[in-house]
């Protein structure tokens, strides 16, 4: 069964099972997230264990996993591989999710792959993680893909995710979210993080604070791991849109990239150092340029209208790489008028995400995502009022609305806060096909 077709029952029957299979899975948000992967180990048991065959690239880190793991997928397909990609969260649908060969299973097939989950022994007692972790284990077991890249969901060492069977292992970095789940600290969440090493499989690290670092390089000894690190064992030097890389598969000098973004060099190196140690499909020269120069990662900097840029930057990592993206897009005070429309979830670090951008803001547009989650717009707008007190800023509480304030009157608009928000104005403006049913992955638990 190729990915890309549908079971039977055309396509009105396909999408029936399909919003009913995404209904099922919805309800299991009751069971929130769960840590430990007993749970899954028997369901996946049951099912003949599929994450066994299929050799892994397993990436993990604070951000950068998805645009990692769409650069080494990228490269690996180029490279001849037939290529399964599980990531998360999804912008619009579901079925983002579950890749082979770069195209989404389709919804008849995606509703196959849950159900059959759901039905196995146990499987209506796996939260929603990791019935949708399993039925991507299953698809890419019987589309025989020769090599999977697969996102961690949250942490690392009990994520869902770390039933598969890698070749290599990356942590993109480390900074400071979900530290209710994860711990307060760098050195903390490090600890989760390096939990995805194996014995030995190659570990790439992206750039680590020390103590983080420290975590890392003794939890890799400890493991057996061999490490390669970022700016030590592989190198990366960006001038616009070009790199030169020097590591772990041989140097690589003037390649497109097809992600902006100084950050995005960065993890384009972590995918060109992990993909090395791929089994039978490593990337040579002219595979490393295809991938590099075709990726696509929408949300990600997506500029998807002249005046409107989306970024899925939600905590303050993600906003100092935004940040910087901007600066070099349009100077270190906005240059053109420069707009920004946000939205975050109450869960999130605010502060650390406004800190970064607002000197670069003429105005601000604060937002609400569409999620029981989410910060009110009027909260979002209190902080920033606090934090730069001199600039204009709105309130509106409804995306579109938001969208049409923050444009008017010209200039740039810059999108960010959460995936949510990004996902939702991507819809609006691109005119892209949504879900039959709302999927959204339910609250971590706090420790």
């Amino acid at each position: 069964m190729s990915g890309a077709t549908e079971s039977g029952g055309g396509e009105g029957g396909d999408r029936a099972r399909y919003a009913r299979a995404l209904g099922r899975l919805q309800a299991l948000a009751r069971f929130g997230v769960r840590p430990g992967l007993a749970a899954i180990a028997r369901v996946l048991a049951a099912l003949g264990h599929p994450e066994r065959g299929v050799p892994a690239l397993h990436i993990a880190g604070t951000n950068g996993k998805g645009s990692t793991a769409a650069f080494a997928e990228a490269l690996l397909r180029a490279a001849g591989a037939r290529t399964g990609l599980y990531t998360s969260p999804h912008l619009s649908r579901f079925t983002e999710r579950i890749r082979i060969g770069g195209t989404e299973v389709g919804p008849g097939h995606t509703a196959d792959l849950i159900e059959r989950v759901l039905a196995a022994p146990g499987g209506d007692q796996l939260t929603f993680f990791e019935v949708a972790t399993a039925a991507a284990f299953a698809c890419f077991a019987e589309e025989r893909v020769d090599l999977a890249v697969i996102e961690v969901g949250l942490g690392g060492r009990y994520d869902a995710t770390s039933c598969c069977a890698p070749f290599a292992t990356v942590v993109t970095g480390i900074g400071l979210d979900h530290t209710a789940q994860l711990g307060a600290t760098t050195a903390a969440i490090a600890v989760e993080k390096v939990g995805i090493a194996r014995p030995g499989v190659p570990l790439c690290a992206g750039p680590l604070d020390q103590a983080a670092g420290a975590v890392v390089e003794e939890g890799a000894r400890t493991i057996g791991a061999p490490l390669y690190r970022f700016g030590v064992d592989f190198t990366v030097a960006a001038e616009s849109d070009r790199i030169a890389y020097l590591g772990p598969g041989g140097p690589l000098a003037d390649a497109r990239i097809a992600l902006p973004g100084a950050h995005q060099a960065r993890n384009a190196a972590l995918a060109l150092a992990a993909t090395s140690f791929a089994p039978r499909f490593a990337p040579d020269e002219a595979a490393r340029r295809e991938g590099l120069g075709n990726v696509r990662w929408p949300g990600r900097l997506e500029r998807v209208a002249p005046d409107l840029i989306l970024d899925g930057a939600h905590n303050p990592d993600g906003a100092v790489a935004l940040a910087a993206a901007l600066v070099a897009e349009v100077g270190p005070r906005g240059g053109r008028r420069l707009v920004l429309l946000v939205g975050a979830l109450a869960d999130k670090d605010a502060r650390g995400l406004l800190a970064p951008l607002l000197p670069l803001a003429a105005r601000v547009v604060c937002t609400r995502p569409d999620s029981p989650r989410a910060l009110a717009a009027s909260e979002l707008a209190a902080q920033v009022a606090a934090l730069a007190p001199a600039l204009p800023v709105e309130s509106v509480q409804a995306p579109a609305e938001a969208l049409a304030c923050a444009r008017r009157g010209g200039g740039l608009v810059v999108a960010c806060g959460s995936l949510l928000l990004v996902g939702e104005l991507r819809r609006l403006v691109t005119g892209e096909e949504s879900d039959p049913v709302t999927v959204a992955d339910p609250l971590p638990p706090r420790r």
